[in-house]
């Protein structure tokens, strides 16, 4: 066989191929076998039909079957030679295929960079831990409190902080009216339309107020992007939040501390444990930033949009969990790839740079580890680890972990050998 490379760019590669004429004659008659094995001719059993009206009646079937299996059997030989290890599925140009003549192709493949590792030990960095002070922790009880409010019923006038309970009309410009009873909203916090949130501040129940309103240019509803319309809003009652005294009672109300003390004792350490890993994960980033900035390298086009795919697909994720249909939305994906790109090109550098440095390092998890975290995996999901073990290797998320841990490990020996400055 004959492979020929050629560098398009940093990442890019063009593969000329030729394959051998007796392994495209085989490749023929092999698919004439399966061809003819199936073949139905008027005035011929099925499976009987002569070769020479196979090439007549059957032969886009037949080379639709050279195509489908020699093509890329020839194409995974060409990987092995070259020793090429592209990113993703190839461009396949300028292919020559017909009986009896060598089989041609162009592929044009995107492989990840060879990053030539500078000095990645002994980086200096400044860092210095935030302790947790006495204002952090009455912020955290502050929003134990929050948690615990209760609304109730008040006589007086909607202020700011409230929760309302009104009935109200809008009517877009050009559309029919849409009418909500007994809709509940806090006023001031934006869930609704900035007039209505208005309109309601001043009007205790049975107070009625109409306004006029209008629709962002980002509605959720393309039909009412930009319109203007009227609210007739009217409050059916007003709540006023009641927040728990901070003491003894409240913290056995939690149901896990007998006092106070107990509970604060508890908050701070949690907020200490929530500081160590931020600190931590911002320690991590700080190495790997300097990292970068003395590393230049370019990346696959491919690797960064198939990170900006997750992206997105996480933000989809996240809307169907807060109960929103993202197909019911219309996504500027040209727009937000654009805005994803960033951070999608920082992730895929640091990705690689991280896997080259385990690479030269000789840096990987034991199989223990692996283990460990698969029982940590199973006993969350209450299920039995080679139950969980089995599925996480049939969708590929075992192999995830094994770079999870890799990752986990290198990250840990570029802090080791850090300089690290307060």
């Amino acid at each position: 066989m004959k492979v020929a490379v050629e560098e398009l760019e940093a990442c890019k590669r063009r593969l000329q191929v030729e394959a051998p004429e007796d392994l495209v004659r085989q490749a023929w008659e092999e698919a004439y076998g399966r061809v003819g094995g199936q073949a139905k001719l008027a005035g011929f059993r099925k499976g009987h039909v002569p070769r020479n009206l196979l090439k007549l009646h059957f032969a886009d079937e037949v080379r639709r079957e050279v195509a489908q299996r020699l093509i890329p059997e020839v194409y995974r030989q060409a990987l092995a030679e070259t020793q090429l290890h592209p990113v993703e599925d190839p461009d396949f140009h300028d292919v020559t295929l017909e009986e009896g003549a060598p089989l041609k192709f162009t592929a044009v493949v995107e492989i990840k960079p060879a990053i030539a590792l500078g000095t990645y030990t002994g980086v200096t960095v400044q860092h210095a831990p935030v302790p947790v002070t006495d204002e952090d922790l009455e912020k955290a009880l502050e929003h134990l409190r929050e948690q615990h409010a209760e609304f109730r019923s008040v006589e007086r006038p909607a202020a700011a902080g409230d929760l309302v309970i009104v009935d109200y009309t809008l009517t877009p410009e050009g559309l029919e009216p849409r009418r909500e009873q007994g809709y509940a909203f806090l006023v001031g916090s934006q869930a609704v339309l900035a007039e209505i949130d208005e309109a309601v501040i001043g009007l205790a129940a049975g107070g009625e107020r109409e306004t006029r309103i209008h629709f962002p240019d980002d509605h959720r509803r393309e039909d009412l992007r930009g319109k203007g319309g009227a609210a007739t809003v009217r409050v059916v009652e007003v709540k006023e939040k009641a927040l728990p005294a901070l003491d003894d009672e409240f913290a056995k109300g939690l149901g896990e501390y007998g006092t106070l003390e107990e509970l604060k004792t508890a908050v701070r350490k949690e907020l200490e444990a929530q500081r160590e890993r931020e600190s931590r994960r911002a320690l991590e980033e700080k190495v790997v930033d300097a990292l970068l900035a003395a590393h230049d390298f370019q990346v696959p086009e491919t690797m960064v949009l198939r990170q900006v795919a997750r992206l997105i697909e996480h933000a989809r994720e996240r809307m169907r969990r807060q109960g929103v249909d993202p197909d019911q939305i219309k996504w500027d994906y040209e727009k937000l790839t654009e805005e994803l790109r960033p951070g999608a090109l920082h992730a895929v550098r640091r990705a690689l740079l991280l896997e080259a440095i385990a690479e030269k390092e000789g840096v990987a998890p034991a199989d223990a580890d692996v283990e460990a975290e698969v029982e940590k995996i199973a006993r969350a999901s209450q299920r039995p680890a080679p139950a969980v073990r089995r599925l996480m290797e049939k969708s590929g998320d075992l192999e995830g972990l094994r770079y999870s841990l890799r990752e986990a490990r290198t990250l840990d020996f570029l802090i080791q050998h850090a300089r690290i400055e307060s």
